[in-house]
């Protein structure tokens, strides 16, 4: 049931947009309740879908004169908490504003509203020639405005770059209702960076309605290898000799033993479950190299200790190889009914390192841990198997996630790659940056947010250094 306090806003926001466009009964709420982070969650108050731009001005206008906390989500994939509504409130919904806009081949650029879904915008331009780069593990489900919010990665991003290199303007609506663009079509615009300051502020700095992205002509060929490692850390040997021979490969990723059965159950490719690790490794770029390259890795791969490389026959089997490990988080659920999925960073010629840390702290807290992750920029994807029912597991994973991601700092990494800080890792933003640090980034946060109704308790501590404070300090409810 709605609070009482709130059933104005509600009618107000049904008079706006239409009954069709807003969910105010709790049995609508709960499927809002967290994203792909679900340790934590909370019912918004009230749900809205608008259309365009101007209703989502609307919607953060009225919620300003209410004094009522507000925060966009995409398709709810983020595996942070980035989406989780900590003050309740109403939380705006992309997924009615859908739309690509404009497809410019001529000048290399799209326009899509946030609620597009990645592999949309991957269909649409097939036969053109181009393609849009960033391509996330999720990109099936994942919308580009969500990419925008965490600057998400993908397997690709090792040689093409993440969100932020290839989005190229953003209209936005601020946290005052007021409509602004910065960027645009042109490559360079004049000014400050403005458009890179939001891409991965998580929905803190302003609410995204439209974007343009840079499109990437096609490449010639493409050669994709599978490498077979007896152990984890041959494979990771692998990959700092592949990187120290001056080889950018197009992806470079790994998964270790303890998810190639759930993905074989899921996909039978035919990997090999008696192997430790396998490498997916693929190179792109005028045909006329690609062959050496190719030959250059193998060798490289058999010189570290791979059982044996294969290149995919066809396309058919490349297509198989990678839905393979782009949907590897899908065939987890054969493991366990949960699973929290981190995300942290250490150089590549940590990742033997980090790894043998994993193994360390699963076995101290009884959590079996599998991984599966983008190796050639040393952007780790620990899966922690658990069933949230019980709440001694879920404390054992919070205190193994925490472990894991301080490791990462302490090899000179960072607590996140692609999935962002949400609400899970903001303990964790302390150790990572200095005081100064996070009293700049409260000040700019500020500056776009006064008020702090916008995404409260995301990102940043809710005490910054100067002791500025968030409005809605957020919670661990499983803790």
């Amino acid at each position: 049931m709605i609070s009482p306090a709130l059933l104005p806003v509600a009618n107000e926001l049904r008079r706006l947009l239409g009954d069709e466009n807003v969910l105010a009964a709790h049995s609508d709420l709960v499927v809002y309740e967290c994203d792909g982070f679900v340790i934590e969650k909370n019912c918004p108050d009230v749900v809205v879908f608008p259309r365009n731009t101007a209703d989502v001005a609307q919607v953060v206008r009225l919620c300003n004169e209410h004094d009522v906390p507000f925060l966009p989500r995409g398709a709810g994939t983020s595996l942070a908490g980035g989406c989780l509504p900590v003050g309740g409130g109403v939380m705006i919904v992309f997924t009615r504003m859908k739309q690509i806009l404009e497809i410019n081949l001529r000048d290399r650029y799209a326009i899509v509203q946030p609620g597009v879904v990645n592999v949309w915008l991957t269909n649409a331009l097939k036969g053109t020639g181009y393609h849009y780069a960033p391509d996330p593990s999720s990109q099936g489900a994942c919308t580009i405005g969500g990419n925008v919010a965490t600057n998400s990665g993908g397997p690709h991003t090792l040689k093409y770059g993440v969100t932020v290199n290839h989005t190229l303007g953003i209209e936005a609506v601020l946290a005052d209702g007021s409509i602004v663009q910065f960027g645009g079509p042109v490559e360079d615009a004049p000014g400050l960076d403005l458009t890179g300051a939001l891409v991965g502020s998580e929905g803190t700095l302003a609410i995204v309605t439209k974007i343009w992205v840079r499109l990437t002509k096609n490449p010639e060929g493409v050669r994709t290898l599978l490498g077979v490692f007896d152990s984890v850390e041959d494979a990771t040997n692998s990959i700092s000799e592949i990187i120290g021979a001056g080889i950018i490969p197009a992806a470079l990723e790994m998964m270790d033993q303890g998810i190639l059965a759930a993905v074989e159950a899921a996909f039978h490719f035919g990997f090999p479950l008696d192997a430790q690790a396998i490498l997916l490794i693929e190179v792109d770029g005028l045909e006329a190299g690609l062959d050496s390259q190719r030959d250059e890795i193998i060798e490289l791969c058999m010189k570290t200790g791979a059982r044996e490389v294969r290149q995919a026959r066809d396309a058919a089997e490349r297509l198989l190889l990678w839905k393979s490990r782009k949907q590897a988080f899908g065939a987890v659920g054969r493991l366990s009914p949960s699973y929290c999925t981190q995300d942290g960073v250490v150089p590549r010629t940590k990742l033997p390192h980090i790894l043998k840390r994993i193994t360390e702290i699963s076995a101290k807290y009884s959590i079996r841990i599998v991984n599966v992750f983008h190796a050639g920029d040393g952007n780790i994807h620990p899966i922690l198997l658990f069933d949230e029912r019980d709440a001694e597991q879920v404390s054992r994973v919070l205190k193994a996630s925490d472990e894991i991601l301080e490791e990462c700092i302490a090899s000179g990494g960072s607590v996140t790659g692609e999935h962002g800080i949400g609400v899970e890792k903001i303990s964790l933003m302390n150790k990572l940056f200095t005081p100064d640090d996070l009293a700049a980034m409260t000040r700019l946060r500020m500056a776009f947010n006064p008020t702090g109704r916008l995404s409260p308790a995301k990102m940043l501590p809710t005490a910054g250094a100067c002791g500025l404070e968030q409005v809605h300090p957020g919670r661990r409810a499983a803790m």
